[in-house]
Parts: C-alpha cells; structure tokens; sequence
C-alpha cells in the first residue's frame, strides 16, 4: 500500500527571527527525498517540527489524516536526530528487541557485530553506536524515516551498504534525509531539495544549486 505525507504551511520564529517560512514537500512511499542546506540553515528544526518536537504553525498529513505529534505515533514515522539518543547501558540484543528488528540480519550486513549481541551500546566507538541507531530507525517499522545527517561518522564502505538498505526499504517507506553534501545526496535519493533564505527550492541538477549559489 502507498502513503503519503504532506508538510505545508510550515512557519517556525525563534522569538522575531523567522527560521523557515512557506514550507512545502509531499514524500510518498518509494521516495527517498534530500534536503541540503548549510549548517545553521533550519534542515534539524525542519524535522523537529514534522516530527512533533519542535511546536510551531504547521500543517503535517499522512494518508489524508492530520498529525501534529508524531513522535507518539512511531508506527507512522521514526527519527533519526544528529545526536546519540539510545542510553550507552543498554545492550545490543535489548535494542534491536525494542525496535522489532532482526539482530542476526544485522550482523550479516556488519559482520563485525556478530559476537557483541551483549555488549552495552556505551563500549562501543562513535561510530559503531551511530552505525546500530541508524539501522533500527531504517529497519524499524514505520512509514516515513527521518534522517538528520546519517552518515556523519559513518565509513565510506559503511554509506554504500546503509545506501543499499534505504533502497531495499523504499519499496515500503518514505525517507527524508538531510545533509549539506551535494554529490551524497545525489547518490541516494530520487528528489533534492535545498532550503536557503528559510524557503525550500527543488533542485534538478548542480546548475540548479550553482545559481541559487549554494555551489560555485
């Protein structure tokens, strides 16, 4: 079955600054949609806002139905923030049982897991504990996923393999993935945009971001 989500109208002020304004994108399942942006540009508080945990005028439908909190609602969408968010006491194996998601599958695709099924998320370097959060939120059982900057951290050879998965779970999800990396974003989704000046702007091609002067 295909889904649809909506944001419209969205309009965020920080006390008088206006962070973005005018908002509009439609994701629909099999779209993996990018957003670039340069650092400070508003692409987390885009999230936050669709996600439900940054309040402010917004309009966010998915299949016809409005939602304006939806982080209570993870079977509709997940995030992913830049941050670490799984506690570092927790274990491998208690992880991948809250989110539902195959821990075995996992380990065929990162073989270096195979034996620290128990081991605490807090043994484990930046990179291994970002690699295991992206995963459960990408595997996990949602209609729409949320990136925010996924592959920071992450290894050249670890982006092709989770770039490989994301095109495996389209066939049943929608995905919005921020970065402010031009050529990774190409590599992995099927719609650009760029938010500049608080508005959003599709984006075709390079010749597009060369003349809203995001690249030179």
């Amino acid at each position: 079955m295909k889904h649809t989500m909506e944001i419209s109208g969205m309009r965020l002020l920080f006390d008088e600054r206006l962070i973005l304004s005018d908002v509009y994108m439609k994701i629909e399942t099999g779209d993996t949609v990018g957003l670039l942006g340069r650092n400070g540009c508003g692409k987390t508080c885009l999230m936050r806002s669709v996600y439900g945990t940054l309040e402010c005028e917004k309009s966010v439908i998915i299949d016809n139905i409005s939602v304006y909190e939806a982080y209570k609602k993870p079977s509709l969408i997940r995030y992913l923030p830049q941050h670490h968010f799984i506690p570092k006491y927790l274990t491998l194996k208690r992880v991948f049982r809250d989110f539902a998601v195959d821990f075995e599958r996992f380990t065929e695709f990162f073989p270096v897991f195979q034996l620290w099924e128990n081991t605490k998320i807090g043994h484990l370097s930046g990179g291994m504990h970002r690699l295991v959060e992206l995963y459960v939120i990408i595997k996990s059982d949602a209609k729409f996923i949320l990136l925010d900057e996924p592959f920071t951290h992450i290894s050249p050879v670890q982006i092709e393999t989770i770039q490989s998965i994301i095109d495996e779970e389209r066939s049943c999800k929608g995905f919005l993935i921020t970065d402010h990396l031009f050529k990774r974003i190409q590599e992995s989704c099927n719609q650009v945009y760029l938010l500049l000046n608080r508005k959003i702007h599709y984006v075709e091609n390079e010749d597009d971001l060369k003349k809203l002067g995001y690249l030179f």
